[in-house]
């Protein structure tokens, strides 16, 4: 059974048309999960360890106003397009669409302002809640009315997290939640103890600006091969990396499919992440630098958090090899995450 509430957590400010933000609680036996309708943030997360303890496991604010200010896409719903695009331009029937730049050279996560800053308008349902928009024409440089719907479920240990949408124009899209992950609890100083497997045999390595270069390389005798768990902070001495901010491969296909695990053997807490998308970033939380205050005034060093994103892969609008990313008017784009907690 999934209770589904809602609650008030805030008002815009003025300047940002001063809306009301709401918090929706789904809870089953095993999870509680609070979504915003700013952003369809995930704020909280909780889930039982092997005692049976709960602990919420994903970053974020305890207020509106956290999210409202600069922070890097805590629990997000990040658009139109997730991840970059070189040097935030594309080419669409012959005419060049220029984005806005926002990560350096190139355009990250939908620009100044994507679906991450807005208020969305949101639909209760029995075991969760869905979200909708519309992104206008020409919204942050991109074509086309975009018609959106997030839905969150919450059905026993699994969160399920749809994403559809309807063009009028044709127009690149890519959708993913950006949450950040640390099932020792949100505000642990590292994730070097989790072990993480991602079921990739490819990955896209990148340049300087984190571009993918065009290849589609093989992850065997690399640091990137995942196949197999890894303790991470192990992993990340023995390779001598920085840290992962790529995207992994997956077996093409339209079907559900296992993609990624990760085990936090202390507390025993196990996520796997199914989906139908094409890739997934792994992130783990590099650019985190303990300058933000989060919930219960917590500070976020680098790696207190890793990311697994759903999505395709970044820059395919400008590489006619990568899976496809253009949504054409009357088709539908249709994608579904499955985060499943459990203990081991």
């Amino acid at each position: 059974m999934t209770t589904v509430r809602r609650e008030a957590f805030g008002r815009m400010p003025l300047e940002e048309g001063g809306g009301e933000v709401e918090k929706f609680v789904l809870q089953s036996d095993s999870v509680r999960v609070e979504i915003l309708s700013f952003g369809c943030i995930i704020n909280t997360l909780e889930t039982k360890d092997r005692d049976g303890q709960f602990s919420d496991v994903v970053l974020g604010f305890d207020t509106l106003e956290g999210y409202t200010r600069k922070h890097p896409f805590f629990g997000a719903v990040v658009g139109r397009v997730a991840n970059r695009i070189a040097n935030g331009r594309f080419t669409l029937d012959g005419k060049e669409y220029q984005l806005f730049l926002n990560n350096g050279p190139n355009s990250l996560h939908g620009g100044a302002k994507g679906f991450d800053k807005v208020l969305w308008s949101p639909q209760v349902l029995p075991n969760g809640v869905r979200f909708f928009r519309l992104s206008p024409d020409g919204e942050e440089g991109y074509p086309g009315d975009l018609k959106v719907w997030v839905t969150y479920t919450l059905s026993g240990r699994e969160l399920v997290i749809n994403y559809q949408a309807q063009t009028s124009k044709t127009t690149p899209i890519s959708l993913t939640n950006h949450a950040y992950f640390n099932l020792a609890g949100q505000g642990s100083q590292d994730i070097y103890d989790h072990e993480i497997s991602i079921e990739a045999d490819s990955y896209l390595p990148v340049d300087d600006t984190k571009i993918p270069t065009g290849e589609v390389a093989a992850v065997q005798g690399t640091g990137f091969d995942l196949r197999q768990p890894v303790e991470l902070g192990k992993h990340l001495q023995k390779f001598h990396l920085d840290g992962f901010d790529h995207n992994f491969c997956l077996h093409q296909g339209q079907d559900r499919r296992l993609v990624a695990r990760v085990f936090h053997p202390p507390t025993g807490r196990t996520m796997e992440v199914h989906t139908t998308q094409p890739g997934i970033q792994f992130y783990t939380g590099n650019n985190l630098d303990g300058s933000l205050k989060g919930k219960g005034a917590a500070k976020y060093p680098k790696h207190s958090a890793f990311c697994l994103e759903t999505q395709n892969w970044p820059d395919a609008v400008n590489k006619p090899h990568f899976p496809n990313v253009l949504l054409h008017p009357g088709e539908e784009y249709n994608h579904t995450t499955w985060l499943v907690f459990n203990t081991a």
